[in-house]
């Protein structure tokens, strides 16, 4: 009986980890590791262009993409002087998970200000 419990509790274990997450991921935590690992290699405007590819990828199989996704992509937006789009990014974050929303805020208001 014990050995029939533990084989059941492995699994289980098992199967959450074959569980498929909720959010499409992309490239997004490779693109977010290179740019701190190595900028040189992976300069703002490639990692805007892998995120969009991404985006599009994540849109037709209507999945979202992970929390800080939308900042990181207006992040770069701003790296690159494009501060219309980088306010879309960080209100679509904003918009998306609630409880980001004092630092978006922090983000726009500092981009109000320059």
């Amino acid at each position: 009986m014990l050995r029939t419990g533990a084989l059941l509790t492995l699994l289980a274990l098992l199967a959450g980890c074959a569980t498929p997450t909720m959010y499409s991921w992309g490239r997004y935590e490779d693109v977010v590791y290179a740019m701190y690992a190595a900028p040189d290699k992976m300069p703002p405007a490639r990692q805007v262009e892998l995120l969009e590819e991404d985006f599009q990828k994540a849109r037709s199989k209507n999945r979202p993409v992970p929390p800080g996704w939308h900042a990181h992509l207006g992040y770069l937006y701003y790296q690159l002087g494009k501060a219309d789009q980088a306010r879309q990014e960080f209100q679509t974050e904003k918009a998306q998970f609630p409880e980001s929303g004092v630092f978006m805020d922090r983000l726009l208001g500092n981009l109000a200000s320059k």
